[in-house]
């Protein structure tokens, strides 16, 4: 169980801020981290972006260098009314990752960043479900989240974040095939790396179909 501090890191965007820097410099800064799910994409800007549970818009300010047409997504109000400020040219949607008020095949690329862990496993199953649903024909999926290291030296870092910061599902990812849940739902594994020696996972999918990304 999470202590105290989980609760003063999202009361308060600096500590948050602060936190997930801290944590990024694993992969050498938040810049790279932020970038790490979208290696190798390449495309234009009139793609058709959502960024799956975006909070205040960290990843949502990365995004709109890649298109000029980016939705971000989160169930809190709270959060989108900070990521409007943060990065007003995004357009911004207050709904559950699992049940989104979205159409069908709108989006050419679907991106959510440590977002994953705080879903139960029945919520990680709906939202495939949902992200297969919303994404064209061809388009990906990426996300970047934690994962069981490989490396016995990052376990102990790993997990003393996670005492102090998260809560049961995350302890639960660590232990999940995500590919393979993706591959159940109909998605096709296009990379699949690890990072902070294999603390961090990120994975990109793809939604059979026509390929408006390579």
């Amino acid at each position: 169980m999470a202590t105290f501090l989980r609760t003063l890191s999202y009361r308060y965007q600096w500590l948050y801020d602060t936190i997930s820097r801290l944590a990024a410099l694993t992969v050498g800064g938040e810049t790279r981290f932020r970038n790490l799910a979208l290696q190798g994409l390449t495309g234009d800007k009139t793609l058709k972006i959502l960024d799956l549970c975006c909070g205040a818009g960290q990843t949502t300010q990365f995004l709109t260098q890649y298109s000029d047409d980016v939705t971000g997504l989160d169930i809190s109000p709270l959060a989108i009314e900070r990521a409007k400020k943060n990065v007003p040219q995004a357009n911004y949607v207050v709904a559950p990752a699992e049940k989104m008020p979205l159409p069908d095949q709108q989006f050419d690329l679907v991106h959510t960043s440590a977002a994953l862990h705080e879903m139960t496993p029945t919520q990680l199953s709906q939202i495939f479900q949902e992200v297969y649903r919303v994404l064209k024909p061809g388009g990906i999926f990426t996300f970047i989240d934690l994962h069981q290291p490989t490396n016995p030296f990052f376990v102990p870092s790993l997990y003393t974040f996670m005492f102090l910061f998260e809560t049961e599902t995350a302890w639960q990812l660590i232990k999940t095939d995500l590919a393979e849940k993706l591959t159940t739902t109909g998605f096709e594994i296009h990379k699949q790396e690890q990072y902070a020696g294999g603390s961090l996972q990120m994975i990109q999918s793809r939604k059979p179909g026509s390929e408006p990304l390579k």
